[in-house]
Order: C-alpha cells, then sequence, then structure tokens
C-alpha cells in the first residue's frame, strides 16, 4: 500500500509512484532483502521502468543508493540520473566512491523508459528499452554490512527522485535482460511490477509538462446503482453483486473487469523437481492417462525389448511401478476409450524374432490392450502389422472410433511408405484398415476439430534424402481424409494443436535440417501456425529456435497458458535445457523457465489433487523427472 510521502500517479496512461519526501518506509537495511550476506552479489541485475518530465530534472537525483549507515551515510552503491547521463556509483578500493557515468541516456524526456544494468564478469552493462548495451569495468567484493537500502533517494531531501518509478528490481545472479527483451513494448517492459500500478488507469486528458494525480480512493465508487454522464465520465464503478468492474464512458457504463473463481486466478510461480524415476531402459515416450477406480497412470515407453515397457501409478510419493507389459523396442503409447472400456495401443519398433531363423523380421507389430477391471491390469486384445511405428493417434467422427498409425520406413531405407488409418468394426470387434496415406518417415499424427471440421495433420521427417519435406494437414470430407495444406518442415517430429480463447494454433517441433552428404543442423526453428478463418488456411504465426525438438506440450494454468518444448540434441551433447514458454499476447509466446534435460524425448503435463506436474522422458539414460509447478 502507499505510504506517507508516496503517491501514486499516472502519466500516458501509465501508472508509477511519486516522491514528496525520503520517507523511512521507503528504506530498510539491506540484511532484510540480502539475508546473511556481508558481500553484494557478483553477478546481479537491476531493472527500472521510470519516467522523467524534461523541466522537473534539475539537479543529480537517486533512484536508488545503498548506504554505509556506520560511516555516516557513504554511498556503497547507487544509480544517479541527471538530464543527459545516467551515473552508477560505487564503493572502489580504499574507500574512495568511484562511478562510471553512461552517456548519451538521455531519459529525460518524459517518456516512459525500462532501464537495465548488469553486472557479471567484472563488467556492467547498461540497456535501454532493450537497445544494444553500453559496457564498462566493475569491481567486486563490495562489503554490506550494517548498510541500508533507499528508494528514490539516498535518504536525504537533496537527490530525491523528482519523476515516476513504475518498476525497481533487484535480480541476483542472472542477467535480466534475457527476460525482458526482446518486448513489443521495450520502453515498459516489465519484470516485476508492483499490483498497485497494474490496476486499470484513469483514462483522462493530460498535458505532457505535468503529471496527473490517481487516488483509487476518491475515482472508485461502491454500490448497487450508480448513474452514467459526462460529469461521471472516465470514473470506476464497482459492483459487489456481479462482482464487476465498470467505466463511465460519458453515457453508458462499460464492463472492464469482471470476478474470477480461485481456480482460473492461479499464476506460475516456479518450478520444483518432485521426482527421479529410474526407469529400467531409456523412454522414448510417456502417456499420462487416468484408469476409473484406480486412480492416474503413465506408460512408459521403453527402449530395451529385453525389460519391456512400463506402467506407473501415482501415489503420494509419486509415480511407483504398476504392471510390465512385453513390447519390442517401444516408440509411443497412446490411450483411448469406447464407452466405458478403456484401452492402450504401443507403438513397437523392432520385429519379432523369426521362428525358424531366430533373427528379427523386418515386420513390426504393434500392439492393442484392454483394461480389465477383474484383474485390474491391461491384457492382450488386438496385433496390428505396422512399419517402425513412431506414434497412434485415437480419434472419433460421427461416432465411429479411429485409429491412425504412423508408419515411420520400411527396412532400413524406405521411408516413403503408407501410413494406415483403421477404423472399429462393431460386428468383428475389431480394427480393421479404412484408408491409406502416403507419408515420408511420417513421426506423429495430431487429430483436432474446428467447428464442423475435423483434421488430421502428419509430421513427415524424411524422404530418404533430405529431412526438407512436407507435412500435410487432411480434412475429413465424405467419409475419408483429403488434403488441406501442405507446410515445408525439417525433420518434423511433433504437432500439437491448441487454442487461446477462440484462436486456433498449431506448432511444429523441427528435428534436424539434413541434404544428401552434407552436415546436419540441429539449431533451427520450430515454428507456430495460427488459422486464419477467412483465408482457410494455417499461416505463420512465430518461429521459435530450437534443438532438435522432439515434442511439444501445450497446457493452461488458471488464465495463463504455456508451452513446453522437448530439446535433445545440439550436434555435441544430448544435456540441454528444455524451455517452458509462456503465452504474452501480441509478443506470443515468451521463455520464462529453463530445465536441465537429458535427451528429452516427450514432456506430459497432469494434474493431481488441486497439483499442476511436468514429466518427462529421456531416450539416452534410464530416469524420467516430474516437476511440481508451484502457483500462487
Amino acid at each position: 500500500k502507499l505510504v506517507p510521502g508516496v503517491h501514486m500517479r499516472q502519466a500516458a496512461g501509465v501508472r508509477g509512484v511519486h516522491f514528496s519526501s525520503p520517507h523511512t518506509a521507503m528504506s530498510f537495511p539491506s540484511s532484510h532483502l540480502l539475508v546473511n550476506c556481508n558481500l553484494f552479489p557478483k553477478e546481479f541485475s537491476l531493472v527500472v521502468t521510470l519516467k522523467i518530465p524534461r523541466t522537473a530534472l534539475k539537479r543529480n537525483e537517486y533512484i536508488f543508493s545503498l548506504m554505509d549507515n556506520e560511516e555516516r551515510g557513504r554511498i556503497i552503491l547507487g544509480l544517479r540520473i541527471s538530464k543527459k547521463r545516467l551515473h552508477f556509483l560505487f564503493k572502489g578500493h580504499r574507500g574512495a566512491v568511484e562511478h562510471w557515468v553512461f552517456r548519451n541516456t538521455r531519459l529525460a524526456d518524459n517518456q516512459w523508459h525500462t532501464v537495465v544494468l548488469t553486472i557479471s564478469s567484472q563488467h556492467a552493462r547498461l540497456t535501454v528499452d532493450c537497445a544494444p548495451p553500453l559496457e564498462m569495468p566493475f569491481p567486486s567484493n563490495l562489503n554490506i554490512q550494517g548498510s541500508r537500502f533507499h528508494i528514490g533517494s539516498r535518504g536525504r531531501w537533496k537527490g530525491l527522485f523528482s519523476g515516476l518509478l513504475r518498476q525497481l528490481v533487484l535480480v541476483p545472479g542472472s542477467d535480466a535482460t534475457l527476460q525482458i527483451c526482446p518486448s513489443s513494448d521495450p520502453q515498459l517492459a516489465a519484470l516485476s511490477v508492483p499490483p498497485l500500478l497494474l490496476d486499470l488507469p484513469v483514462i483522462g486528458k493530460e498535458e505532457d509538462s505535468h503529471l496527473t494525480p490517481y487516488e483509487t480512493e476518491e475515482r472508485v465508487s461502491v454500490g448497487l446503482e450508480r448513474s452514467c454522464s459526462e460529469m461521471h465520465q472516465g470514473q470506476l464503478w464497482f459492483n459487489p453483486l456481479r462482482k464487476v468492474l465498470y467505466l463511465c464512458d460519458g453515457t453508458v457504463w462499460i464492463t472492464v473487469l469482471q470476478g474470477r473463481n480461485p481456480a482460473s486466478s492461479k499464476r506460475l510461480d516456479y518450478v520444483l523437481e518432485h521426482q527421479v524415476l529410474t526407469t529400467s531402459s531409456e523412454t522414448h515416450d510417456v502417456e499420462v492417462f487416468q484408469v476409473p477406480g484406480v486412480g492416474l497412470m503413465a506408460a512408459m515407453a521403453h527402449r530395451s525389448p529385453t525389460s519391456g515397457s512400463a506402467l506407473y501409478l501415482w501415489t503420494h510419493t509419486g509415480f511407483q511401478l504398476y504392471q510390465n507389459i512385453t513390447t519390442q523396442t517401444a516408440l509411443a503409447w497412446r490411450h483411448f476409450s469406447m464407452g466405458k472400456k478403456l484401452f492402450l495401443v504401443v507403438s513397437n519398433s523392432g520385429g519379432r524374432p523369426d521362428k525358424h531363423t531366430d533373427k528379427e523380421s523386418e515386420t513390426d507389430f504393434s500392439v492393442i490392450y484392454k483394461w480389465n477391471k477383474r484383474r485390474k491390469q491391461f491384457v492382450h486384445f488386438q496385433t496390428l502389422q505396422t512399419h517402425c511405428a513412431r506414434d497412434w493417434e485415437a480419434f472419433n467422427i460421427n461416432r465411429q472410433t479411429y485409429l491412425a498409425v504412423a508408419n515411420h520406413r520400411l527396412g532400413n531405407n524406405n521411408h516413403t511408405i503408407d501410413s494406415v488409418i483403421y477404423k472399429w468394426n462393431r460386428l468383428t470387434q475389431s480394427f480393421e484398415v479404412h484408408q491409406m496415406l502416403p507419408t515420408s518417415g511420417a513421426y506423429d499424427w495430431e487429430f483436432f476439430t474446428v467447428g464442423p471440421y475435423h483434421f488430421l495433420v502428419v509430421a513427415n521427417a524424411f524422404d530418404g534424402v533430405t529431412t526438407s519435406v512436407d507435412s500435410v494437414i487432411y480434412v475429413w470430407i465424405n467419409g475419408s481424409f483429403q488434403v488441406f495444406q501442405t507446410i515445408k518442415t525439417f525433420c518434423a517430429t511433433d504437432w500439437e494443436m491448441f487454442r487461446i480463447g477462440s484462436r486456433v494454433f498449431l506448432v511444429v517441433a523441427n528435428g534436424h535440417r539434413f541434404q544428401g552428404n552434407g552436415p546436419s543442423r540441429y539449431a533451427i526453428n520450430s515454428t507456430i501456425y495460427e488459422l486464419d478463418m477467412n483465408g482457410q488456411l494455417f499461416v505463420r504465426f512465430q518461429d521459435i529456435i530450437t534443438y532438435s525438438a522432439v515434442d511439444w506440450e501445450f497446457f493452461s494454468l488458471g488464465e495463463e497458458y504455456f508451452l513446453v518444448v522437448a530439446n535433445s540434441f545440439n550436434g555435441e551433447s544430448y544435456s540441454l535445457n528444455s524451455i517452458l514458454y509462456r503465452w504474452q499476447g501480441y509478443e506470443g509466446f515468451v521463455p520464462v523457465h529453463w530445465l536441465p534435460t537429458i535427451g528429452c524425448s516427450d514432456w506430459e503435463f497432469f494434474s493431481s489433487k488441486g497439483e499442476s506436474y511436468l514429466i518427462y522422458s529421456s531416450a539416452k539414460v534410464p530416469l524420467s523427472k516430474v516437476f511440481k509447478l508451484k502457483t500462487y
């Protein structure tokens, strides 16, 4: 809340705080922030968003300072501003105060600006509005015992900051520039703005030369009935029964904010390692699903044909082994249901041994398993001939159940083969071939529905010569799938469809670029496409750099939306960060968390008892990890 000497004001439709005195409430011991620390962090960032009128700045003013109380208020660290320069002050060798001047930083122009000061490797780097940085050297080992932080001053009237301050954030141990740049609005790039300043500003006229005061207590009325006329224009009214906030436009009340239920107000805070799951073999895929009356389960597709694949049951401590299932170099699992019956289908890529020669045949057999309620296990149901099957997709159209298999290759070299759509036959109680579709090293199927239309998109990875091949989106017409659109991809390994509001998106995981005998490129763009309803096709929305990406997973927490990518290889190492991206509207998806993984092959999101989790599988080491998503 606001304290004496600190006022909330609005400028250019954006809120900030203004200091009328160097109040003690905006000062605190450094030990409150840097607990049990005698030295200031060697690596840190300061993020500041401010607005300084052209006429107000007449002397040096302090944005913040760290003062040594034991030496009569001598400065240890400070950020000071003048009309044309930004000054970074610090306690140098032998106690003398030194400062570096960042020239040509004309911040006193009556505009909002976001400044990032980063200290690392004995250098100070300044970035203004995401522009190219300015660099200077910086010493380490600043002793901060007995020191005190002051916000907007150095604890005195002289040097009091006369502008507006919107955010001031200390980020130890990292370069905060990477968290806020690039930005569609770099002058107001937000890392951590106080909630008080995020409320709706008053809409009204203001001059560039002065600041318009805004006091929430005086501008928001509460009650059941309010009139709206010209004299009330710009005023806010909160209806406590409907839990709706209205704005008067001079004639009628316009809804600007509606109350949320607790579930929709969840926001991601940070990610915790919850469980390290040791598996019998490397894992290509994990499928998480619910078994009625039993609980949450995870089917792991293990590489080793000796140990087979495993089914795990979720408990209060994490996933525990529940059932082993014989598989042949399993690559993927898919669960589906028909009525009250639950099924699992596995993609086997290793052929059965020939009875006469003991050699592995070139024909693979994938298997459908059915849940047996009496035995409380999955039992063999049907075997289907496949060719190095990489994925299964189950879906329903007009009350009919279908299964699509992604046949990757026949033998070692023939990647241009047919993938198959199977249909459930109620009379024979089995799946039968419904349609054959030509594919090129197919890796994944994704089914989705938009309005009355049903789509199926295939990730084509390789045609025998190059990974630069067309992946195909099919649409259901008169009982079969027809080509709707082709999209150039590069070793496409996964498609993920998701919705945000009324918008429909498809994101592809591009594995690598390869052609002929040339080198492979693993650091390439994966792309998000958005459905253009008018043009009736998917158009490029955003490119994201990935490293041999093999999977995307979309999920939401409250009203926030996320994508996490499985980065598997960068050309040298399988130990990479897989990255969690958050939806930022106009800016698209921006990275927010970097999660260390080893040969990451799949991500799955799941919830249990109100808590949210992510699990990833590794194709290079026999372990998987479960992460808990902490929310607030």
